[in-house]
Order: C-alpha cells, then sequence, then structure tokens
C-alpha cells in the first residue's frame, strides 16, 4: 500500500499510547498471511532484545534492539510507521509458522488487506 491505511495507523497508535498488547490482528503482507497479537514497540524491542541476550551467538545484537534507541524511529507523538506483532504465526496452509508464535514488525504501508482477530487451528 503506497498510503498507509489511516484506520491501520489510528489502531497502531492507540496500542503505542495504551502500552497494551492485548490486541489481535491479522495481515496481509506481500501475500502472506500473518496474525498475532500486537505489541506497543518498547515492549517489542524489550523482548526481543532479552531473547537475544540469552543466545551465545545473538547476544551482541541485543543492544540494537534496546527500547531507547532512536534511530530512524519516527518523532515522539508522530504517527507509527510499523506494526510490533509478539504471539505471532506465518500462516501457511493448514498450519501456522511457527507453532509457538514469533515477533515480526511488518511495515504498515506493505499492509495490503487487514482484520481485527487472529486465526487459529483447531484439530477438529
Amino acid at each position: 500500500m503506497s498510503n498507509p491505511d489511516e484506520l491501520l495507523v489510528d489502531l497502531c497508535a492507540l496500542v503505542e499510547s495504551e502500552q497494551s498488547n492485548q490486541m489481535s490482528l491479522t495481515v496481509v503482507v506481500g501475500g502472506a498471511v500473518i496474525t498475532g497479537r500486537l505489541a506497543p514497540e518498547g515492549v517489542w524491542r524489550e523482548r526481543v532484545s532479552e531473547v537475544l541476550k540469552d543466545s551465545d551467538r545473538l547476544g551482541p545484537f541485543a543492544d540494537v534492539f534496546s527500547a531507547d534507541r532512536t534511530v530512524g524511529r519516527p518523532e515522539p507523538g508522530g504517527a507509527p510507521t510499523h506494526l510490533h506483532f509478539h504471539l505471532a504465526r506465518i500462516l501457511q496452509g493448514s498450519v501456522g509458522i511457527p507453532e509457538t508464535g514469533g515477533m515480526y514488525r511488518v511495515a504498515i504501508k506493505d499492509v495490503s488487506a487487514w482484520t481485527v482477530g487472529d486465526f487459529s487451528y483447531s484439530d477438529q
């Protein structure tokens, strides 16, 4: 999407302002369907940083995600430019990858379709 959906930007801004991680969302980006819960960017960065710190190989990258970094981020109070998913899965056929959910950052301008709520599969 060359012009980000204003409603989606407003939804993301509300997630950022409330510091909540309970908003479920499903988006289509480049033909991929991603479903999960939105998190405020600071919370998302902190969690990614924690996961990286626990890794022997990836630990040095943890500081890139520290919540107080401002390089390349919009001005405070500016419109969000990215969605930050946690407990998210890329839907592929009848499964979600990864099964346990992952951390995804998606540019709002790249979202071609979206809906409130997440999708899950059952064996029934």
